[in-house]
């Protein structure tokens, strides 16, 4: 007897569609894994180079802005719950050309900052082959990545389980070695451009709560897991990093902290604990590549929501069909990035990367004024752009220059 089946009564889940995988811990998790990462253990020096012991002050600026920037994305996400973050925000609220320019901004700057970790973890791990070390942590997670995101989402919980254990350990032994002296935290002598610019280097170590927005498509309930993990992973991150910088700045001091080459190590050592400097290498490695595995997911879901609406190739909107994942974006990013890691500069790479993202940040703010709330994006707004601008020249010039190339490939491609 034939059997008949009735297709109308099937539902075939279209091969663009992302699965909702991620609940409110594993969303926390992924932010926190992009924030507390390699930035603590390298940004504490240029900071304290420009800032001194006001360092702590631009700590409380960037913290500040980060909060604002979180709400935003907060607020923004939960009624925009896709892949592609600000991009897909500025695209609704602000018109297609500034959803573009955030997108545009967030993958290049991110792009830099992904080689930025990349090489944080070869010089780490073996200083000599840095690069060769960087390309090969950069291969390793784009196949991790491209196994799914539930495998992404454990590998970041146990590198986070990591990095927390290694930072408690620096705090305790430079809290209780005696090497600790309150005169180091006293306000020296200043300036407002100093400040400021420590806090814009500062940011570097924040901006990974909205990767949590990037990944909207693949969170459970995205109004109310994605308003409440973003700010709790922030919170957490400020309090590390605050816990940090305090016993670090009060075991070194400013000036001895401004020429560290591995403040974190330094600080184990000068208090007395040089054996444990190993351990502390190996957390900032293992560190870096949390942080730049969790990148590698945010560049890749907003290249996947640009390339949707063909700003970018349209062979990168592909989804796996067993995997789930966008296996073709992912690729890609894994192999610019590898590209860069093998011949860019850190410094620059970091310089470049902050300057991008507050922009990407600032757009974020203008789009939630549109929703009717007014004081938060407005403080975040304002605060983006005096950041980006208090930056080290070559930063400020060759993110311009960023912007530039974006908007006239936006033109061409409009006008052809």
């Amino acid at each position: 007897m034939p059997v008949r089946i009735s297709f109308s009564r099937l539902t075939i889940p279209p091969v663009s569609s992302l699965q909702r995988r991620l609940g409110t811990a594993d969303a926390v998790i992924v932010g926190l894994g992009s924030m507390v990462g390699a930035g603590i253990f390298v940004a504490l020096t240029p900071a304290a180079a420009v800032a001194g012991s006001w360092l702590l002050i631009g700590l409380a600026i960037a913290g500040a802005v980060a909060y604002c920037n979180a709400m935003s994305s907060a607020w923004l996400a939960a009624r925009y719950p896709q892949s592609g973050g600000t991009y897909v925000y500025g695209r609704e609220r602000l018109g297609d050309f500034w959803g573009y320019l955030a997108g545009w901004s967030f993958v290049v700057g991110k792009t830099a900052s992904c080689a930025a970790m990349a090489l944080t973890v070869g010089f780490y791990v073996w200083p000599g082959y840095a690069h060769a070390v960087a390309v090969a942590a950069v291969v390793a997670l784009t196949a991790v990545n491209y196994r799914g995101i539930q495998k992404s989402a454990l590998v970041t919980r146990i590198i986070v389980a990591v990095v927390l254990a290694v930072l408690a350990a620096v705090v305790v032994i430079a809290a209780t070695s005696g090497r600790a002296e309150v005169d180091h935290l006293r306000l020296g002598t200043g300036s407002l451009f100093g400040v400021l610019q420590s806090a814009g280097l500062l940011f570097f170590a924040f901006a990974g709560y909205a990767r949590i927005a990037t990944l909207g498509e693949e969170v459970r309930n995205p109004a109310k897991t994605i308003p409440r993990a973003i700010p709790l992973a922030l919170g957490l991150a400020l309090v590390v990093y605050a816990a940090v910088a305090v016993t670090v700045l009060a075991v070194l001091g400013p000036d001895r902290l401004a020429t560290a080459a591995a403040p974190l190590a330094d600080t184990v050592r000068a208090a007395g604990m040089g054996g444990l400097e190993p351990v502390v290498r190996i957390g900032a490695a293992v560190a870096a590549l949390g942080s730049l595995l969790a990148l590698i997911l945010g560049v890749s879901r907003t290249t996947l929501a640009m390339a949707r609406d063909h700003h970018l190739p349209a062979g990168l909107a592909a989804v796996h069909p067993r995997f789930g994942v966008p296996h073709r974006a992912e690729l890609a990013v894994g192999v610019v990035v590898a590209a860069l890691a093998a011949v860019t500069d850190v410094r620059g790479a970091i310089g470049f990367s902050s300057f991008a993202v507050l922009l990407y940040y600032a757009i974020a703010n203008a789009s939630a004024w549109t929703l009717g709330r007014r004081l938060v994006p407005a403080l975040g707004l304002i605060g983006c752009l005096v950041l980006a601008v208090a930056l080290p020249v070559p930063a400020v010039v060759s993110g311009v220059g960023m912007l530039m190339l974006g908007a006239l490939i936006y033109v061409i491609r409009r006008l052809r």
